[in-house]
């Protein structure tokens, strides 16, 4: 079990990016909080689908350049969601009724999220990190940022387990939408995987059919 957990973190490491680490943060007053929650909890209520361009950036530490690949994803609520890769190889991963389907270039096979309470909450962060519905006290110690183009907030996992393999996620939200445009996922203090969305398109019809590997 132990070693499927660990296949399903570095799977995972190939999902995320982060927003510019040198952007100069200022942490939001309670008032700014208050509203930006406001805002994002609106506007995740009202995403029925979300379909985007992505580029992802791999970041180890040991690694002179980053590793970069491209894709597209789709999600429909409540917790349809798939990634797909192109370049600079064809990859999906679609996580669909209690199951993560992969399909590595024709390569198919599948895994049960209820089979591990860390691939639960690992399915239910991802799906959470798209929508931008992350805002549980009870499973993140929480802080709020703001810079010149985005509101950032900032979640370290409670749950002991779960922080063996994820440090920190970094969320970054556009301030003309409240909509979230770049996630970092921290592994440790090196290495980091970042996603940066692109050409958003909200609540255009998705045929469940989509969600097939």
């Amino acid at each position: 079990m132990l070693m499927k957990i660990r296949s399903y973190i570095l799977m995972l490491s190939l999902l995320f990016v982060s927003f510019t680490a040198f952007a100069q943060e200022q942490k939001m007053s309670d008032t700014e909080i208050t509203a930006f929650k406001q805002s994002v909890n609106t506007v995740s209520k009202k995403i029925k689908s979300l379909s985007t361009d992505f580029i992802q950036y791999k970041h180890m530490d040991f690694l002179a350049k980053d590793i970069e690949t491209s894709g597209k994803m789709f999600f429909k609520e409540p917790n349809l969601l798939q990634w797909q890769y192109k370049k600079p190889y064809n990859y999906s991963i679609v996580f669909k009724n209690g199951k993560i389907l992969i399909n590595d270039e024709g390569k198919k096979s599948a895994m049960d999220v209820g089979s591990s309470k860390i691939f639960a909450k690992l399915n239910k962060l991802i799906v959470g990190s798209v929508s931008g519905d992350m805002f549980d006290d009870k499973e993140f110690a929480i802080t709020y940022f703001k810079t010149k183009d985005f509101n950032v907030t900032k979640l370290i996992p409670k749950d002991a387990a779960l922080k063996k393999y994820i440090r920190q996620i970094e969320l970054s939200f556009d301030k003309q939408d409240a909509t979230v445009n770049q996630v970092r996922l921290m592994e440790s203090a090196e290495d980091y995987t970042k996603i940066v969305f692109k050409n958003k398109i909200l609540n255009a019809k998705i045929d469940d059919s989509a969600f097939t590997n």
